[in-house]
């Protein structure tokens, strides 16, 4: 046998196929969720209103993420999630414990360190759980309160800090889409559009209708797909794009969904969400 060449798996001996299987199995690790609480901070508007923020760190394992992405949850936040749940998947999580609530001591160093650490062991253990991974729940919980700011910053007219909220909640989701239905980023794509139209930034908003289109189209949301197109017939035309294509498409979905398909502008559908 030519020593350059590979073995064929029937010279392998037992040992050497399990070595070469686990060295496979190292190579090909599958991508999961990881969650850190490196930080905390006590919020203190009045001697009789304070309390504890923690900074939840969302993070993709199998490849290096660069992307440090974050948000900051009370802990009545954490136990709202519990509740709900427990509603959906209460035989699944009869081994998840949430860490329990403290009558005194809440503010004491020491205590919020060792909640930070069994919040995170928390988060890990709710992933662990499929169920509660693919659902919708646990992926609200990582953005719902960063959408419903960026949407009332948007329909406020200040674009700016809605974008960037909006990219938080972006970034987020992206990294939840392995568990996540694709229809997830279509808000944020769509907001993140109309946003940068109004800023009169049309390469960005053109980008951003563009990668909402395939799920739009895919998962049939009528009113997203056709207000997309337009949208993206709009800017396409400002830039000097070929947007025959969406035309066309346009003109037949609007045929064929005669009286179907809304007739508002994706503006118009964007800052009627999470009102």
């Amino acid at each position: 046998m030519d020593p350059d060449e590979p073995p064929s798996c029937s010279s392998l001996t037992t040992q050497q196929l399990q070595q070469s299987w686990r060295a496979l199995k190292r190579r090909e690790r599958p991508v999961r969720l990881l969650f850190e609480i490196p930080s905390s901070r006590i919020i203190e508007r009045n001697t009789l209103n304070k309390h504890v923020v923690y900074e939840v760190v969302v993070m993709r394992s199998g490849s290096f993420d660069s992307k440090r992405v974050s948000v900051e949850r009370r802990y009545s936040d954490f136990s709202r999630l519990h509740q709900k749940l427990l509603e959906e998947f209460h035989e699944e999580l009869e081994e998840v414990i949430l860490p329990r609530k403290l009558l005194t001591g809440n503010f004491n160093p020491d205590i919020i360190s060792e909640r930070r650490l069994a919040l995170q062991d928390y988060l890990a253990k709710l992933y662990a759980v499929r169920c509660v991974r693919h659902s919708l729940l646990f992926a609200t919980f990582f953005t719902e309160q960063e959408q419903r700011r960026a949407h009332s910053l948007l329909r406020a007219g200040q674009f700016e800090p809605a974008v960037e909220l909006l990219q938080t909640v972006l970034q987020i989701q992206e990294k939840l889409l392995p568990w996540q239905r694709p229809t997830l980023i279509v808000p944020s794509l769509s907001a993140l559009a109309v946003c940068y139209r109004d800023l009169e930034e049309p390469e960005q908003a053109f980008s951003m209708a563009q990668r909402a289109l395939p799920a739009v189209r895919r998962y049939g949301l009528k009113d997203y797909r056709a207000a997309v197109l337009q949208l993206l017939l709009d800017v396409g035309y400002q830039l000097g794009r070929p947007v025959a294509t969406f035309q066309e498409e346009l003109t037949v979905l609007r045929d064929a969904e005669r009286g179907e398909v809304s007739s508002r502008s994706l503006k118009e559908i964007v800052v009627q969400e999470f009102i």
